[in-house]
């Protein structure tokens, strides 16, 4: 049965790495929707769970958001090809197009259902849900964005994304709002070009895989959980350099693609884009700090009821990764300049 169980899951991977490619490489519309409508059954076998209420809740809220997103798509779609010649109104599909593919990314304003979601689900559906999910929403976006609309989409993502945080304790809901937060900066690189983008992609799904596995392993949901752990440190030590990284403090290799964005950004011009999208990277770099602080000040010997033990070859694919994130920034740099 766990053969059977586990080949089903890979099936489902695989259909899901399949629809991407469906929706990014089509040539018509209704094929990106036929895409996108596979991905979504698909991606709902994956995060049930008959033994799990939370994630049959939460499969069940995202198959309902995704279907009405889909259906205001393929509307959106027929549309535009009735009135394809009224130029007029061009304007206003454009906008109803781009509004259901920032709903299915989780977006904001429509961003309600995301988090909500992310708290139901086990660490390694998150990772998916964070990355991949996006990458079919964001590269139809890029191919009929309407730059004025998503100019104040980028700003909402960001200021959602930073103050969303506050006072919670959940890292799931934490995260969610990170990726909200980061949905911003991606935003803002598909404006620029595809390349930058996927250059930005690319990192963050290195930085979010790191933390999503060390949550999956240590079996972290909660930051009180940090208090009680009686965790190494060396852990701790991975836990500030991904962190850190994640928020894109320099030297660390998270900062290299937002500076590169905002680089960009001023050369057009877009002054108030990136005071808000630095601001709000500090806000997130304070929520980072907070977790960072409750695993290394709050050391009471009397807290400690669980040992944690790691792999000693996990922990140093792990520090593999801390050293890239530290020394990443360096290198590129002078391979820059």
């Amino acid at each position: 049965m766990y053969l059977i169980f586990n080949s089903n899951k890979m099936f489902f991977i695989f259909i899901l790495f399949f629809s991407t490619l469906i929706s990014i490489s089509s040539n018509s519309w209704f094929g990106c929707w036929i895409g996108l409508e596979i991905n979504l059954l698909s991606f709902i076998p994956l995060i049930s769970n008959s033994n799990n209420l939370l994630a049959s809740e939460a499969s069940l809220k995202y198959f309902l958001t995704q279907s009405i997103a889909s259906i205001n798509f393929l509307f959106c779609i027929l549309l535009k090809m009735i009135l394809m010649k009224n130029f007029e109104m061009n304007n206003l599909i454009s906008v109803m197009i781009n509004s259901t593919l920032l709903m299915k990314m989780g977006s904001t304003p429509f961003h309600f259902w995301f988090p909500n979601i992310v708290e139901g689900l086990s660490w390694i559906n998150n990772f998916i849900i964070m990355t991949w999910q996006k990458i079919s929403p964001i590269i139809l976006l890029s191919y009929y964005f309407n730059k004025n609309f998503i100019i104040i989409i980028i700003m909402l993502n960001a200021i959602i994304g930073a103050i969303g945080g506050f006072n919670q304790t959940s890292l799931r809901k934490l995260m969610a709002f990170s990726s909200i937060n980061n949905l911003s900066w991606m935003l803002s690189s598909i404006m620029i070009s595809e390349n930058l983008w996927m250059f930005y992609f690319i990192l963050y799904s290195f930085m979010i895989s790191i933390m999503c596995l060390m949550f999956h392993m240590f079996n972290l949901y909660y930051i009180n959980q940090l208090f009680f752990f009686n965790m190494n440190i060396m852990i701790k030590l991975i836990l500030l350099v991904n962190f850190m990284s994640l928020g894109g403090l320099p030297p660390f290799i998270g900062f290299f693609p937002k500076w590169i964005i905002i680089n960009f950004l001023i050369n057009n011009n877009l002054f108030l884009l990136v005071f808000i999208l630095i601001m709000m990277s500090l806000i997130m770099l304070f929520f980072y700090i907070r977790i960072i602080y409750s695993s290394f000040m709050f050391n009471y010997l009397k807290l400690k009821w669980i040992k944690i033990f790691v792999k000693n070859k996990m922990l140093l694919i792990m520090n593999l990764f801390s050293l890239i994130s530290i020394f990443g920034m360096i290198f590129s740099t002078f391979f820059f300049m």
